[in-house]
């Protein structure tokens, strides 16, 4: 058996090999120290595009000025810092860019409340610690000190989850690129193509604030959820493709009709107003993003494929839909029901047998 089918998730640089090799070998532009792929090569990879007849799928549907700013960014001594709402590619950019990059996305420090300053920097194998004290081989090196030494990217999620001491570490590893290691009389200073790519949740904010020192460190750029339905609806139909395709779900692809009543729905309970503008909406107290929406279809077609005729039926989008947007029992319930009676109900015969399976789970 092939061994990418034994995995639930490939990386990126696995799961689009053939198109990073195509790449490679067509490129014919200056590649940065360190790089597999020149800078416009990589804003191919992310952004689509045919490279001498070989298609290159896009990755990041969205605004093309963001993608370039972010290569350029890389290309300095300077850090990356994206941030965004919940569900705005944050996470799925960063992959992408590490990966077509250096062909490795897997050093990652996935902060929490939990994360420590050895995370960031170094820890050590306590057992030969005590066996023969500080040495080379009892060092237990980070993602970032990895990266530093092979010169690639090191991908920092969710930064704003960690303490605020936590986050400063990296101060100084951003400032002077080295790792110092008292206990070894050493430092250790980053190769050339070094650098760290950090996203944080807008939610967040006010969580652990970054320092302005810290941010000093960084290029921000602000990733905004889908301007207008139309990107959107391509967004959730593509991944919702490529996800049903990595799990071998039993069910066909949702039709055109279903895609766009599920991200209107969203679209509009996210804004606090429906689409025609003409109508104001209570929010649930969850969120409601793009990645919500996909994982929502995702589920709707493992319902179908394995209890029922393999094609999405409303009932199935109605059983995600209560689970997407119903987090909290008593408020959410009441803002869905609202928003049932006053705006899905009044859409007229396409969307009644959505309504209606929607009415009877929320009761």
């Amino acid at each position: 058996m092939d061994q990418k089918q034994d995995v639930v998730r490939l990386p990126s640089e696995r799961l689009y090999a053939e198109e990073l090799e195509a790449l490679k070998e067509l490129d014919q532009d200056v590649r940065p120290a360190g790089w597999q792929l020149s800078p416009k090569a990589v804003l191919t990879f992310l952004t689509g595009g045919s490279v001498k007849g070989f298609t290159i799928t896009p990755k990041y549907i969205g605004n093309k000025r963001l993608v370039e700013m972010a290569i350029a960014t890389l290309l300095t001594d300077r850090a990356l810092l994206l941030i965004g709402e919940p569900g705005t590619a944050k996470s799925w950019l960063s992959e992408n860019l590490t990966a077509a990059i250096h062909g490795d996305s897997g050093k990652v420090i996935q902060g929490t409340a939990g994360t420590s300053e050895e995370h960031i920097r170094y820890s050590w194998n306590y057992a030969m610690l005590l066996a023969q004290g500080p040495s080379d081989q009892a060092i237990i090196k980070s993602p970032i000190f990895r990266a530093m030494e092979t010169g690639g990217i090191a991908r920092f999620e969710e930064i704003s989850r960690c303490a605020s001491e936590v986050q400063d570490a990296l101060i100084s590893i951003l400032s002077e690129k080295t790792i110092s290691i008292p206990e070894l009389g050493r430092e250790v200073s980053a190769s050339r193509g070094f650098s760290v790519i950090a996203t944080a949740n807008t939610r967040d904010r006010g969580v652990n604030e970054m320092s302005a020192a810290l941010k000093r460190r960084f290029n921000i750029i602000v990733l905004p959820a889908p301007s207008d339905i139309e990107t959107e609806v391509e967004i959730v139909r593509k991944r919702v493709g490529e996800i049903s395709a990595s799990y071998e779900l039993r069910a066909s692809l949702p039709e055109e009709e279903a895609v766009r009543k599920v991200v209107t729905i969203f679209r509009e309970l996210r804004s606090g107003m429906t689409l025609d503008g003409k109508e104001k909406v209570k929010g649930p107290s969850g969120v409601i993003s793009t990645a919500e929406a996909i994982s929502l279809l995702t589920g709707s077609m493992a319902l179908a494929g394995s209890f029922g005729s393999g094609q999405i039926s409303e009932e199935d989008i109605a059983a995600g839909l209560q689970g997407a947007i119903v987090k909290d029992e008593e408020k959410d319930r009441l803002v869905w029901k609202e928003y049932l009676e006053n705006v899905m109900k009044k859409r007229g015969a396409t969307w009644r047998n959505l309504y209606y399976a929607c009415s009877e789970m929320n009761n």
